[in-house]
């Protein structure tokens, strides 16, 4: 197929060629004339699975023809079939050993990092211990590194590489990239004795790994062998070439790695010819980009090189720079722009590393119904079977909240057997009673309390529900084996339900399918992952998870739009291509950091530097910018500060600025076209105005209007009317929230029950009325009705600085009366009016003369005197009501007085200003105010008489308060 030559064999396609296309057309060529089987005996070898199915599609497509051998360059078995190839140690096993290590690391120095980041920990010592396999870098040669001026961390962090690879090494099993470099350095040397006669063709490689570079030396050099090279700048001057190897940093080039391998088969570029004849795309950019992104030291030539462009509309003619204000702006063209593409039937991708912006872009199409091909589809861990098995793992690590609980007995996968329907409604009454009653954390005893408050339970889910969440939390450590085992029996427990045994539709579609094999996995080498807590067993399976395959949507995408990575971009070529999200930290993305090696280190073992990742990212963008019709686009700032434009994006706009003639004029060309779709996109986003709503003062019939309200419900009838419109006419009451928290009602209850425990025992034993006592009550309470410890701690904590003063108080209090009545419920018709009015003293004690006195407990805001005449009647009306004898079991007596007792971080009393209105005088008031608001003419008011106006109500959103302010008028509405 090839003629020979003395020479290594290297060929190239330019940026902006379809790679695959182009692949294929050239083998063609070369085989015409030839007979049928001699592409049979073509060996193509392509370095990722995308791209050998992208050749396939091709292929399939026609004519009917012998076709090349196709095989991955890792792929041994079809590089050297009757070669041994010793057996590689899985990736997982590998995987579980370094996390066995790293974790007795962290117990030793808990300060170096999380134990959450354990797996990771291990995946980037994996990984390091590949590229030192790959790169050809021998275990030793980190002992010899000089860490004299760093860190001690470095020094602790080499030590420990050291003890893991001797483990490794005792272990006895090779790791799969020093497999895979073993067996391409037996297969050079075969290689070097009996070369093989067919054609082998690597194609589509940058050679940026060590072992592939060496497999590209040995094909290149074959009688038959050929290196096809992807975005070869054939552009780029001699001498820049020459350079680029001898200038320093410049391994974030976009054609370092070619010069490397020119360097290493000692070729020039003019060495390098064409696979195709086939012009790029768009030769006029290729120039003007291959001069933008010049190495620092070279771009003195923007001045010499730049005015011999000559007319750049030919280049940037089909180029489009979007700037937009904001990633939303940013997500909304780029949409639009798709639209219009589908609309046109124009093929068109996105190119982007930044996965928020693919998912706004995915979000703004759904409003025209348009599904994008997105190539990265969902990420396992976060698909509903990854999600599901997280969620149960959970379960093994604490305490079942009450939201753990709800949360996955409404996962899509919980109970996904027969009886569904059946379990959503089992379900939501369970949810809306520990919404209304609690408890925080639900148990088997409160799961039977439930049980009985139903008419006819549903005896089988409420089993089903007791068997697979209430017994869960393990203490201490298990092996991993025993661990999978729960975790799968749980989980195809819950999945399949109370109706039988099975495991639902848990494992049933694609992503529950891969989640499987991941489990499998799993199974098959726990038996290395030794013993572990529950929280590390969780850890894994996320990361696990996290690095499984990606599952694609079952939803049905758009054919022509499409959503890549910068990998899937490389071997697909689109009419329309959009590099979105051109900012720096993310074209090129940040690197991360290595915890093991700092640059310094990494430069002394002759390992790759960070630099080589941007030098990959940046042939990215050369490649894909030189595509027939492209799109720039960055957003000018993120959610919370100013972005920095993408370094080569910096370049390109810098270069054409600098560029006399019509260099300024092309780039606001880009720009203006680019400002056409952001005005296309703000209009799009533009809302028609809407009227703000006006403070409502609904007036329901009258028949409608409460007849009944507690004492306390008062307030908020002359502070907020519209509360008790929305609560006692709408009958809307508020829901608790599932992730119940210690807050400032249960607090106060529970001050409540200390107290009125303390006071029932105290005032028939005065002996008992101490401080050691006291805190007694507390601890007992705390402990029964505040499931979380560092609450009960908390509060434990504020009593006791306050138990001492509370003791000494109450003495005085029960020398001048004694406590007779705690907790009294009161149920009073109004006189005149058809209301009743309820509530409930906190403690009424009774003096030696037969006078009352009135106190209610407060931990929190303290009602002043002048706020009780107005607002807060609370102990006005009781005092009113126990004076007319209106309390149950209590004769009509004097008031002595009513007082608040707060009870805070310190204590407070403040009395109720009996003196200032009469018991007549407070009921009259309130018949007076009952009926006004039975009146018809009378509206409920939202937010009439609000002590702050930053207070806030269960009801403000019902109102629409913000659409109005306190200063705005009510707006009646009659209601029928």
């Amino acid at each position: 197929m090839f003629e020979p030559t003395d020479k290594p064999r290297v060929f190239a396609l330019p940026s902006g060629a379809d790679f695959p296309a182009e692949l294929l057309a050239g083998l063609d060529a070369r085989l015409a004339g030839q007979p049928p089987e001699a592409a049979a005996r073509v060996h193509l070898i392509v370095n990722t699975q995308r791209m050998a199915r992208r050749i396939r599609a091709l292929q399939d497509a026609g004519p009917p023809r012998l076709l090349p051998l196709l095989s991955l360059i890792t792929d041994l078995s079809a590089l050297a079939p009757t070669m041994p190839v010793p057996e590689a140690n899985s990736g997982l096993r590998r995987r579980l050993q370094l996390a066995q290590l790293v974790s007795l690391l962290l117990d030793r120095q808990p300060d170096l990092a999380a134990r959450a980041s354990i797996y990771d920990l291990a995946d980037s010592l994996a990984g390091l211990m590949d590229e030192m396999a790959e790169e050809g870098v021998a275990p030793g040669t980190l002992h010899g590194l000089d860490v004299a001026d760093m860190s001690g961390h470095w020094a602790r962090a080499l030590t420990f590489i050291g003890i893991a690879e001797g483990y490794a090494e005792a272990d006895g099993a090779l790791d799969p990239a020093r497999v895979q470099r073993q067996a391409v350095e037996a297969l050079i040397e075969r290689w070097a004795v009996d070369p093989p006669r067919h054609p082998v063709v690597i194609a589509g490689s940058t050679g940026s790994r060590g072992t592939t570079l060496m497999l590209m030396e040995a094909v290149a050099r074959l009688p038959q062998g050929a290196v096809i090279l992807p975005g070869f700048d054939i552009d780029q001057p001699g001498t820049v070439w020459a350079d680029l190897l001898r200038t320093s940093g410049a391994e974030d080039h976009p054609q370092y790695r070619f010069a490397h391998l020119m360097d290493r088969l000692d070729l020039t570029p003019g060495d390098i010819a064409g696979w195709t004849d086939t012009p790029p795309p768009a030769p006029a950019r290729n120039r003007l980009v291959s001069l933008a992104l010049r190495p620092a030291p070279f771009t003195d030539a923007w001045l010499d090189e730049g005015p011999r462009l000559g007319d750049l509309g030919a280049a940037t003619g089909a180029m489009t720079l979007v700037e937009a204000p904001d990633p939303r702006s940013e997500a909304l063209a780029i949409a639009l722009r798709l639209r219009e593409a589908a609309e046109t039937g124009q093929t068109a991708a996105l190119i982007t590393p930044d996965r928020m912006l693919t998912r706004r872009v995915t979000a703004a199409l759904d409003r025209w119904g348009i599904v994008p091909d997105d190539s990265a589809g969902m990420p396992l861990h976060l698909s509903p079977p990854g999600r599901f098995l997280r969620h149960v793992a959970a379960l093994f690590c604490e305490r079942l909240t009450a939201e753990a609980l709800i949360t996955l007995l409404k996962h899509p996968l919980c109970h996904s057997g027969p009886e569904r329907n059946q379990h959503l409604v089992n379900s939501r009454n369970l949810e809306l009673h520990l919404r209304r009653h609690g408890p925080a954390f639900p148990d088997g005893p409160s799961l039977a309390a439930y049980a009985h408050t139903l008419e006819t339970p549903p005896a089988a889910w409420l089993d089903w529900l007791a068997a697979g969440f209430f017994t869960q939390p393990v203490s201490g450590e298990l092996a991993l084996t025993d661990w999978v085992a729960r975790l799968r029996q749980l989980a195809e427990l819950l999945a399949a339900g109370s109706s039988g045994p099975g495991s639902g539709g848990l494992w049933e579609q694609a992503a529950g399918r891969e989640v499987l094999k991941t489990l499998t996995a799993l199974e098959t080498e726990a038996a290395h992952g030794g013993a572990m807590a529950a929280r590390d067993f969780s850890d894994l399976l996320g990361a696990l998870l996290q690095a499984g395959e990606e599952v694609r949507d079952r939803d049905k995408p758009h054919p022509g739009i499409l959503i890549w990575g910068t990998l899937e971009a490389r071997v697909q070529g689109a009419e329309l291509l959009i590099l979105g999200g051109l900012n720096d930290g993310s074209w090129p993305e940040v690197a991360r950091p290595d915890p093991w090696l700092n640059r310094a280190l990494r430069l002394q073992a002759g390992l790759l530097l960070p630099e080589r990742r941007i030098g990959l990212s940046a042939h990215d963008f050369q490649q894909a910018i030189a595509a027939p019709e492209v799109w720039l686009t960055r957003a000018i700032r993120s959610d919370d500060a100013e972005t920095v434009p993408s370094r080569w994006l910096n370049r390109l706009t810098n270069l054409l600025d600098g560029l006399p003639g019509t260099g300024k004029e092309a780039l606001a060309g880009m720009r203006q076209r680019g400002k056409h779709w952001l005005d296309l996109a703000e209009a799009a986003e533009e809302a028609p105005r809407i009227e703000g709503a006006r403070r409502p003062s609904p007036r329901p019939p009258v028949e409608a209007r409460p007849r009944r309200l507690s004492i306390t419900e008062i307030k908020t009838l002359i502070r907020d009317p519209y509360a008790i419109y929305a609560r006692h006419v709408l009958r809307l009451n508020p829901l608790d929230p599932l992730a119940m928290e210690p807050d400032a009602a249960l607090r106060g209850n529970v001050v409540h029950d200390i107290l009125e425990a303390f006071i029932k025992e105290v005032r028939d034993d005065a002996g008992l009325l101490t401080a050691e006592r006291l805190l007694d009550h507390c601890a007992r309470v705390l402990e029964s009705d505040v499931p979380w410890p560092a609450a009960r701690r908390l509060w434990l904590a504020r009593l006791r600085r306050i138990a001492g003063d509370f003791v000494a108080a109450e003495q005085g209090r029960q020398a001048l009366a004694r406590p007779e009545h705690l907790e009294i419920k009161v149920r009073v018709p109004l006189p005149g009016v058809d209301f009743m009015l309820t509530g409930r003293a906190d403690r009424i004690d009774v003096d030696a003369e037969g006078n009352l006195l009135i106190y209610d407990y407060k931990t929190g805001h303290v009602p002043t005197a002048k706020e009780q005449k107005h607002f807060d009647k609370q102990l006005l009306i009781e005092a009113a009501l126990a004076e007319r004898g209106l309390f149950p079991e209590i004769p009509a007596a004097p008031v002595a007085a009513a007082l608040f007792l707060g009870i805070g971080s310190s204590l407070s009393e403040q009395p109720a200003p009996l003196d200032e209105e009469s018991a007549t005088e407070v009921l009259a008031k309130l018949v007076l105010l009952i009926r006004q608001y039975h009146r018809a003419e009378q509206g409920f008011t939202a937010r009439r008489m609000l002590f702050k106006d930053s207070d806030r109500g269960n009801y403000d959103h019902l109102a629409r308060f913000g659409e109005w302010d306190a200063s705005d008028e009510a707006a009646p509405e009659v209601l029928k």
